[in-house]
C-alpha cells in the first residue's frame, strides 16, 4: 500500500512539473517568415516587422527580401527546394499562379468581403481563394506639374491630353521652354511588362482574348490597328526621349531624378517610383498621371485611362508550415486590413493603394492620389499581370532593340508574334 502511495505521489509531482513547463510565461514564440518581392520597400518592411513583433510578443515576424536581380519566383523555388519555404510570400500575380497548389485556402477570411471588385481573380483555385491582394498600383506618363505649367503658360489640365496629337503638342510646348519632353526608361520589365501590355489590354474583346488569339496565330500583327497605333506612340516617346542618343543608358533612379529636378516633363513609370522621385523633388510634390494615348481619336475612352490593378499577392504556404504558423500568418493579414497600425503601414509607409474598401486612409503621395482619382472616375485599364514569367524579358529585349535602332517596327511586331506563337 505504501509502495502504491509513493507511485501516486510521484505521478502527481511529475504532472505538476509538466504543467509548470507549459505555463504562459514559458510558451515558445512562433516564427513566421515573409518573402518580400518589393525591394523598394525593404527598409519599411523591416521596420514594420520590428513594431509588429513588439506588439505581438508571441510571434516573431522575419522579413526576407528577394535579392536584386533575383525574382521572388526564383527565390521561393529555391526555398521549396531546400524544404524551408517562407510562411508568407509576396509574388507577382503570374508567379503566384505557379504556387496556388501550395497555398492555404483563405476563402473564409473576413477581409475577403472587403476586397475591391476583381481583386481576387488571379488567385482563385477551383472554388477556393488562396491569395491576399497586397498592392494596387498603376502606371502611365507621370508628369511634373511645375514643368507643364510653364510649358502651357498657366495651370496644366491633365484632361487636355486625349489623343496622340495632343500629347505631341504638349511635348513640343515643353521643348520650347528648354526642357526635354520625356524620359523613356529602358528596363526590360518596364518596356515588356508595362508599356507593351497597354496594347494588349485595349484590344477588341480584351487582353485575355487577344493573348489566346496570338497563341493560335489568328492575329496578323501588321494589320492590327491597336498594335500599329501603339508603335506610333512608342515612336513619339522614342523621338522625344532625353536619352534619344543613348537609349539604354538610364536607370530607374535616373528617371526619377530627371523628373523630380525638372529636366524632363514626363516619365513613363508607375507609382511605385514615388519614394525615389520624392528624394529628388523640386516641384513641391505636384505630380500626377497622364494616360498613354494610342490613337488620334479624342472621343476614344482608352485615351483617357491609365493602367491600374493588383500587382502583388501574398500566399501562405501549406506544405512546410505548421498549423500555428498558418494561424499567425492569417492574423498578420488581418492586422494589415483591420488594425489602424497595419492600415497606416500599408497606405503611408509603403505608398500602397489598398485593395480593401474598409480602409478609408487616402494615399499621402501625389501619385497614389492621382490613381485613386482615376479609379473613382472609372477611367482605368486592366493591368495584364498574369502573363508568362518570361514575357517581359523577351518582349522587353525586342523593344530595347527597336529603340536602339537595331530593328524596324515590322520586325518588332514580328518578334512579339513569334514569342506568342511559341507559347501555344
Amino acid at each position: 500500500m505504501r509502495r502504491q502511495l509513493k507511485m501516486v505521489l510521484s505521478l502527481v509531482c511529475l504532472l505538476m512539473v509538466m504543467g509548470c513547463s507549459t505555463s504562459p510565461g514559458t510558451e515558445q514564440t512562433t516564427r513566421i517568415t515573409f518573402l518580400n518581392s518589393k525591394t523598394e520597400i525593404k527598409a519599411q518592411m523591416e521596420e514594420m516587422a520590428k513594431q509588429y513583433n513588439q506588439a505581438h510578443p508571441g510571434v516573431t515576424l522575419e522579413i526576407i527580401t528577394a535579392p536584386e536581380g533575383t525574382s521572388a519566383y526564383q527565390k521561393l523555388m529555391s526555398m521549396y527546394g531546400s524544404g524551408s519555404a517562407a510562411t508568407l510570400s509576396m509574388l507577382d500575380p503570374g508567379d503566384a499562379q505557379q504556387f496556388l497548389d501550395k497555398a492555404v485556402d483563405l476563402s473564409q477570411e473576413k477581409w475577403v468581403d472587403e476586397t475591391i471588385d476583381n481583386g481576387l481573380d488571379a488567385v482563385k483555385k477551383n472554388e477556393s481563394m488562396v491569395g491576399f491582394p497586397f498592392a494596387v498600383e498603376g502606371y502611365g506618363l507621370i508628369y511634373n506639374k511645375k514643368v507643364l505649367d510653364k510649358a502651357v503658360g498657366g495651370s496644366f489640365d491633365p484632361s487636355s491630353v486625349k489623343s496622340r496629337s495632343s500629347l505631341n503638342l504638349l511635348m513640343n510646348q515643353i521643348k520650347e521652354t528648354g526642357v526635354e519632353p520625356v524620359m523613356l526608361s529602358p528596363m526590360d520589365w518596364s518596356l515588356g511588362s508595362h508599356l507593351l501590355t497597354v496594347s494588349y489590354a485595349v484590344q477588341p474583346g480584351g487582353g485575355s482574348k487577344f493573348v489566346k488569339d496570338m497563341q493560335n496565330s489568328s492575329i496578323e500583327m501588321s494589320r492590327n490597328d491597336v498594335m500599329n497605333g501603339w508603335v506610333q506612340t512608342l515612336d513619339l516617346l522614342k523621338e522625344n526621349n532625353i536619352n534619344k542618343n543613348s537609349p539604354m543608358s538610364s536607370t530607374l533612379e535616373d528617371g526619377a531624378k530627371a523628373l523630380g529636378e525638372g529636366k524632363v516633363g514626363l516619365w513613363f513609370m508607375g507609382n511605385w517610383a514615388w519614394d525615389v522621385i520624392k528624394s529628388n523633388d523640386k516641384a513641391n510634390g505636384e505630380y500626377g498621371f497622364l494616360p498613354l494615348p494610342l490613337n488620334d481619336d479624342t472621343e476614344d475612352p482608352i485615351n483617357a485611362k491609365i493602367t491600374v490593378g493588383v500587382t502583388k499577392y501574398i500566399l501562405i504556404d501549406s506544405t512546410t508550415t505548421t498549423p500555428k504558423q498558418q494561424e499567425e500568418a492569417k492574423k498578420f493579414l488581418d492586422w494589415l486590413v483591420f488594425d489602424k497600425s497595419g492600415q497606416e503601414f500599408l497606405v503611408n509607409q509603403t505608398n500602397t493603394i489598398p485593395a480593401f474598401k474598409n480602409i478609408a486612409l487616402e494615399p499621402a503621395d501625389p501619385l497614389g492620389k492621382s490613381i485613386k482619382a482615376y479609379i473613382s472616375a472609372g477611367k482605368t485599364l486592366p493591368f495584364m499581370t498574369t502573363l508568362p514569367p518570361d514575357h517581359w524579358a523577351i518582349t522587353g529585349a525586342s523593344i530595347q532593340s527597336y529603340i536602339r535602332g537595331k530593328i524596324d517596327s515590322a520586325e518588332l511586331l514580328n518578334q512579339i508574334r513569334i514569342y506568342w506563337k511559341a507559347q501555344r
